[in-house]
């Protein structure tokens, strides 16, 4: 894979993860609740309409965790453009460590209070961060040899 298609294949990942933070965010307050309900009845699978985003304390943690997805999704923007366009190991090296930071705690509290379903979501956005730099990497590999 080539640098430049890597570039913006993290910037289309940065750029996802911040628009569903956003869109969590304004799960409290617009008929996105719905989607959100539907999204939490999915990791707590099976789909039996148990759960929903409701009460003070998971919607507060909604606030909390669309603002981080936010904030992620502008982080890696961020490195993407100014660190991994010039040097894409130390870029990539940091991305990779972020969101494995991220990956191991969520994706263990998840399966640890029933949301196993979490796990497989959460692999999902984990590859839309790691392919692009791992690919590089090999793409890269490949032409030195």
């Amino acid at each position: 894979m080539t640098l430049q298609t890597s570039i913006r294949l993290l910037k289309l990942a940065a750029l996802g993860s911040a628009l569903f933070g956003l869109a969590m965010v304004l799960a409290l307050i617009s008929p996105l609740k719905l989607v959100f309900d539907s999204f939490l009845d999915l990791v707590h699978w099976p789909l039996d309409s148990q759960q929903a985003l409701a009460g003070d304390s998971a919607r507060v943690l909604a606030a909390i965790t669309g603002g981080l997805m936010v904030g992620l999704g502008a982080l890696v923007w961020c490195i993407t453009t100014d660190v991994y366009a010039k040097d894409p190991q130390t870029g990539g090296r940091i991305i990779l460590i972020g969101v494995c930071a991220w990956y191991l705690p969520d994706s263990f509290g998840s399966y640890m209070v029933g949301a196993g379903f979490n796990v497989l979501l959460n692999t999902g956005f984990l590859a839309m961060f790691v392919l692009p730099i791992l690919l590089h990497r090999q793409a890269s590999k490949a032409v030195l040899a």
